[in-house]
């Protein structure tokens, strides 16, 4: 799809509407459902609380690399 330019806002007005399709949404979604079987997200059970900011980054950068417990 290419750049229009108009002089006036009646010009804009006058010119046809372009509508792509929806095959490449379709398509787009179609690929983020595979992506969510092959790699679902995954939280760690429960409610935690941490004392301080640095103790709840060490926990979730734990549970990023995998050593933590995990859910599906």
């Amino acid at each position: 799809m290419g750049v229009q330019k108009f002089r006036s806002i009646e010009q804009m007005n006058q010119s046809p509407v372009s509508v792509t399709s929806g095959i490449a949404f379709e398509r787009f979604l179609r690929h983020c459902a595979r992506y969510w079987i092959i790699a679902p997200r995954t939280y760690p059970r429960g409610v935690f609380r941490f004392r301080t900011i640095e103790e709840a980054q060490a926990a979730r950068y734990r549970v990023s690399m995998g050593s933590g417990p995990r859910r599906g």
